[in-house]
């Protein structure tokens, strides 16, 4: 299976990308959606949370208040680093797990987090989706309702964005119009699918 990683910084549309892609046919696995699958109620992670940071950051349905232990966790270093190790493990389980079961020509995994983690290893190709850091403040903001300084410390969690872009085999500025992100995503679907045909050819 060809798989191409999917990252960019908060606020920088991989969303709209993958959504893009996902109209193709082209499976797609969420590395958020993951994370989010390894703290349901009932899983071990769940539990070990409530033990750290302690059991008022679980509601009475049994869920975890991720708005709070995000807060929590940009605010301190090593409590991030803490989660971090717990997470990313079981997280990189279920990825796996999804790109396994993939049936489409190629898939893309789509990971905020696809370069700060060993998620890297999991890929053939890398495509950064990218845009100014005023932009990407301003989207997150209005869809996340979160004040400017928690967007910022979010942004400066993540990779730096020179990093993000040397990292890359391809880059999509995603500054304009959703016409203009459609018809970039659209031509790389369509190099996706021959490069998918390369590896299979020369796996035959």
């Amino acid at each position: 299976m060809y798989v191409v990683g999917l990252t960019g910084g908060i606020g920088s549309g991989k969303t709209a990308v993958s959504d893009r892609f996902a109209s193709h046919g082209v499976t797609v696995v969420d590395a958020d959606l993951a994370a989010r699958v390894v703290v349901e109620p009932g899983r071990p992670a769940l539990s070990a949370i409530a033990e750290h940071f302690g059991s008022h950051l679980i509601s009475a349905q049994g869920e975890l208040d991720r708005a709070q232990l995000r807060a929590k966790v940009f605010a301190d270093e090593s409590e991030r680093k803490w989660l971090e190790g717990l997470l990313h493990p079981l997280i990189a389980d279920e990825i796996q797990q999804g790109l396994a079961s993939a049936h489409s020509t190629y898939a893309i995994l789509v990971s905020p987090l696809l370069l700060e983690t060993t998620q890297h290893q999991f890929v053939d190709r890398i495509l950064v989706v990218d845009a100014p850091v005023e932009l990407q403040v301003a989207r997150t903001m209005e869809r996340d309702q979160n004040d400017e300084a928690q967007v910022r410390a979010i942004i400066a969690a993540q990779s730096n964005r020179d990093v993000r872009r040397d990292g890359a085999d391809d880059i999509l500025l995603n500054d304009g119009p959703l016409s203009a992100l459609h018809a970039q995503v659209d031509a790389l679907h369509q190099r996706y699918l021959g490069l998918a045909a390369e590896k299979a050819n020369r796996a035959e």
